[in-house]
């Protein structure tokens, strides 16, 4: 069975989703990503999975369920961060970030059987998983992240390896205010989509 693994920061104003700035303040923002957040570890609770772990730069809060464990993100870039994150498991993993709280326990539940690997591009073009049946660090080190190419970048190391590449449905993440509104629509009866209907009736948007 596959390790799941989310890699995330703590939902702190002016850490998190500064790209929602304006027109959310750093407070609304940070108020977005934990909710963000909430979705995607309530949709990896629900997935079958032999272990979850929160590789988390920053402190666990009361939005952390139960069964997680939590480790913290090693320094370096977030290539070394991620090659960190598959590092320290011993069999398949699934790796996801915090940014597509539409993600459900289907598109976590991958089978890797035939594949060598799985890889979820995003919108922007980058991706928002990525499943490796036997991890290899090296497979995401030197990669460019938060680049419009860093998907196709990462796809093609994958493939230069020889590894056989399961394609996962294309998501969108959220950075933008009208990332925000296409995702909360998307999933309108998560946390993230009553967060953001919460700030809609607050009066400003």
């Amino acid at each position: 069975m596959t390790t799941l693994l989310v890699i995330a920061k703590e939902p702190r104003p002016g850490r998190v989703k500064t790209r929602l700035t304006p027109p959310f303040t750093p407070e609304e923002a940070a108020a977005l990503a934990e909710a963000a957040l909430t979705d995607t570890l309530r949709a990896v609770a629900a997935a079958p999975a032999r272990r979850r772990v929160l590789v988390l730069d920053g402190k666990p809060g009361p939005w952390l369920p139960p069964g997680f464990d939590v480790v913290p993100q090693c320094a370096g870039g977030l290539d070394e961060r991620l090659a960190a994150a598959f590092a320290g498991c011993d069999g398949p993993a699934l790796l996801i970030g915090m940014d597509t709280p539409q993600v459900t326990p289907g598109l976590l539940t991958v089978d890797l059987d035939g594949y060598d690997a799985c890889f979820g591009p995003a919108e922007d073009g980058g991706f928002w998983a990525l499943g490796l049946a036997d991890p290899d660090p090296e497979l995401l080190r030197g990669v460019p992240m938060s680049t419009p190419v860093t998907g196709a970048v990462q796809r093609a190391r994958l493939v230069a390896a020889g590894l056989r590449v399961r394609d996962l449905p294309r998501l969108r993440d959220v950075d933008t205010s009208a990332d925000a509104e296409a995702v909360a629509a998307l999933a309108p009866h998560g946390c993230f989509a009553a967060e953001l209907s919460r700030l809609r009736t607050a009066g400003r948007r």
